[in-house]
C-alpha cells in the first residue's frame, strides 16, 4: 500500500517486473460515491448525456437472450466521459497523477475513459487481452491503464484477472473468442496459457495500475449484485505513432494539466 505521496520504490519495481501494481484506498468513499451517482443519473434518465458520451448495452440484451429487469441491468459500460466534469475528476486527481507520472513521465494525456458495469444475469465476461491493440501511440512503456473499483470487485462478482509478467512478451495476436455472446470490441489473445493468472480483488476506491501489454480480462458475475468500476489510460506526450499519424487529435484525448 502506498502513501498519498505516490508510489514507493517497491511499488514501482513491482510494476516494472509484474506489469501491474495495486494502490489500496486511492480514492475516498465520497468521491467514489459521486461517480457512481453520476453514472446512475445518466443511465436512469435524470441527466442528459454530455457531448461525446456513449452507452453500450450488453450483447445478451441486444440479441434478446436476456430481458433486463431495469435500464441499469442492460448496460455493459458508459464511455467517452471527457466532457463530464464530475467523472473527469477521476483522471485529474492529484494522487492518481503522482502515481501515473512516476510510471510514464510528467506530460500526460488521458484517453479511453469508461465506467464498466457488470450486471448479474448476463454473461459479462471480458476475454483475456492486451490494451495496446486499441492505441496508436508507442512505445508501450509510455502508456499506463488505471482501473478503480466502484463496487467490490471480487471473484464472485467478476473481478479482473491478470497474467503477471505477460507485458514482457510484447504484442500478441488477438481474435474474437469462441463464445456464444461477445460484447463489441472484445478480443482475446490467442495461444496463451492463462492458468497462472491472478484474480485482482479490490474494495471501492482501490486502484489497479497496469501496463498496456499486460494480459488481463474478467470473469462472469455469479452474484446477485452489480460490479462497477471507473477506468482510464494515460499516454506520455512524447509517444509517437509508428505510421506517423497524430494520435492526439481525437476528441477523447485530453491533455492533463501540468
Amino acid at each position: 500500500m502506498s502513501s498519498t505521496e505516490g508510489l514507493s520504490g517497491s511499488d514501482i519495481a513491482q510494476y516494472r517486473r509484474e506489469g501491474y501494481v495495486i494502490v489500496r484506498g486511492m480514492y475516498p468513499a465520497a468521491e467514489v460515491a459521486a461517480w457512481d451517482q453520476r453514472f446512475l443519473d445518466y443511465i436512469e434518465g435524470r441527466l442528459p448525456y454530455c457531448d461525446g458520451l456513449q452507452v453500450m448495452r450488453d450483447v445478451m440484451v441486444v440479441k434478446g437472450a436476456v430481458d433486463p429487469r431495469s435500464p441499469l441491468h442492460a448496460v455493459n459500460k458508459l464511455f467517452c466521459f471527457e466532457d463530464d466534469p464530475v467523472l473527469m475528476r477521476y483522471t485529474t486527481d492529484p494522487y492518481m497523477l503522482r502515481c501515473v507520472r512516476q510510471l510514464v513521465g510528467p506530460r500526460l494525456h488521458s484517453v479511453s475513459t469508461n465506467v464498466f458495469n457488470k450486471p448479474p444475469e448476463v454473461d459479462g465476461r471480458h476475454p483475456m487481452h492486451q490494451d495496446l491493440r486499441y492505441f496508436r501511440a508507442r512505445p508501450a512503456d509510455m502508456i499506463v491503464g488505471t482501473w478503480t473499483a466502484v463496487y467490490p470487485a471480487l471473484r464472485e462478482t467478476g473481478c479482473l484477472s491478470v497474467l503477471p509478467r505477460s507485458h514482457l512478451r510484447g504484442p500478441l495476436e488477438h481474435a474474437l473468442p469462441d463464445w456464444e455472446y461477445v460484447n463489441h470490441g472484445f478480443y482475446a489473445v490467442t495461444d496463451v496459457d492463462i492458468s497462472d493468472r491472478v484474480h485482482v480483488e479490490l474494495d471501492p476506491g482501490d486502484t489497479l495500475l497496469f501496463h498496456p501489454l499486460l494480459i488481463h480480462g474478467s470473469g462472469h458475475n455469479r452474484s446477485n449484485q452489480f460490479r462497477r468500476a471507473i477506468s482510464a489510460h494515460y499516454i506520455n506526450d512524447e509517444a509517437r505513432a509508428p505510421d506517423g499519424r497524430e494520435w492526439r487529435d481525437k476528441p477523447t484525448v485530453r491533455r492533463v494539466p501540468d
